[in-house]
């Protein structure tokens, strides 16, 4: 080790030449440096004669033949002289073959894929990610299926606490967004309604857009975008710092311990949000009615009684566990498929919120043709 192994590029300038001279046992590790000297070195000196002196060297791997070779080239191609000192046969037998086999003139373009290639490929990724999420699903569906048959395993205790984080604290935000999206649609529809006489109408589409279609959408998004994006930044990081592989070493359960808790709160919450959505909802068009229409509450909530079916009420209740399994399975799925890096929580977190949303979409007009082919 030592003098021996510290590799030095030397460069000697004469009137007319310029003499290079390596010392040391260069390896392609240490030959950037070199690399950088020898190209600096190059473009400022312009010479004549250009001497190479591998006097010192005993052996010379690839890499540096190839340098040392391609350095040649140019110089050659420049109309400059190059020679070499005494080197040995080991040496001279590598700069040899660099010099014959490399072809530094020539270009590498990296082949161009077809159209058909692209969507080959996209299509296998596609089903990879569609495999994964199945494969996810299924174990959390078996977990779910085996908690309901074994109780005392459920982690009740982080089960109450992700019902008041993901429900309850949720209920001013989406208490107030339906609230507020009661009273446009309900001024809105005033406009068009006084034009036509038709002011009592308002009951009837207040009361059956929000019940059944309204309050539970308005919900399903608030709650994707809070407590689904949660999910995904939560168990991200939990894989990030490893916990997750700490607690399958200890002989945890993930599923049971991280996943169901979350799933479960999301499932008894999501009819509870729903419901005080609707009541928000009807609130604010109730208001509107009133002060744009002159319907008083008490005309209002007879009119309800009378042309309302009870029964929309129930198909906008009855959606709310399978938003809630959508969202959940969702937000945690991204947050496992977090990768050991910062910028992939952000990325899934998205994804996750996105997803979701798209998800409860999807799922609601599937709600909306089975119901109304039903006759509900």
């Amino acid at each position: 080790m030592g003098a021996r192994t510290q590799v030095a590029l030397h460069v000697t300038k004469g009137t007319q030449t310029l003499t290079f001279k390596i010392q040391g046992t260069p390896t392609i590790e240490r030959l950037a440096p070199i690399e950088q000297k020898l190209a600096a070195s190059a473009k400022e000196a312009k010479v004549k004669k250009i001497i190479w002196d591998l006097s010192d060297l005993d052996s010379m791997d690839s890499a540096l033949a190839l340098l040392i070779a391609k350095h040649i080239h140019q110089a050659e191609k420049s109309g400059q002289e190059v020679t070499f000192s005494v080197m040995g046969s080991e040496v001279k037998r590598m700069l040899s073959m660099a010099q014959e086999h490399a072809h530094f003139d020539s270009s590498f373009e990296s082949p161009k894929e077809s159209v058909l290639q692209t969507v080959g490929a996209d299509s296998i990724d596609r089903l990879k990610k569609l495999a994964d999420f199945l494969d996810f699903f299924g174990r959390l569906s078996l977990t779910f299926f085996y908690s309901f048959y074994h109780l005392r395993h459920i982690r009740w205790k982080e089960m109450f606490f992700e019902i008041n984080e993901s429900g309850i604290k949720a209920l001013p935000i989406i208490a107030l967004t339906t609230f507020l999206i009661g009273v446009v649609v309900a001024y809105q529809s005033a406009a068009q309604l006084k034009l036509y006489g038709a002011n009592i109408f308002i009951v009837d589409m207040l009361g059956i857009s929000i019940l059944r279609e309204l309050a539970p959408m308005l919900a399903a998004i608030i709650v994707a975008g809070r407590s689904g994006s949660a999910y995904a930044a939560q168990i991200g990081v939990m894989k990030i710092t490893e916990e997750l592989d700490a607690m399958r070493t200890m002989g945890f359960d993930p599923y049971a311990f991280l996943v169901l808790p979350r799933m479960f709160a999301l499932v008894i919450m999501m009819p509870i949000l729903i419901f005080f959505a609707d009541i928000a909802g009807l609130i604010g068009g109730m208001l509107i009615a009133k002060i744009d229409l002159g319907l008083s509450t008490t005309l209002f909530m007879e009119r309800f009684v009378e042309v309302i079916n009870v029964k929309h009420f129930w198909i906008g209740l009855i959606k709310g566990p399978f938003f809630a399994v959508l969202i959940a399975s969702i937000g945690i799925y991204r947050g496992l498929q977090v990768k050991n890096d910062t910028q992939s929580i952000g990325f899934n977190t998205t994804k996750a919120v996105v997803e979701s949303i798209f998800a409860v979409i999807i799922c609601d007009a599937f709600f909306s043709i089975i119901f109304t082919n039903l006759g509900y």
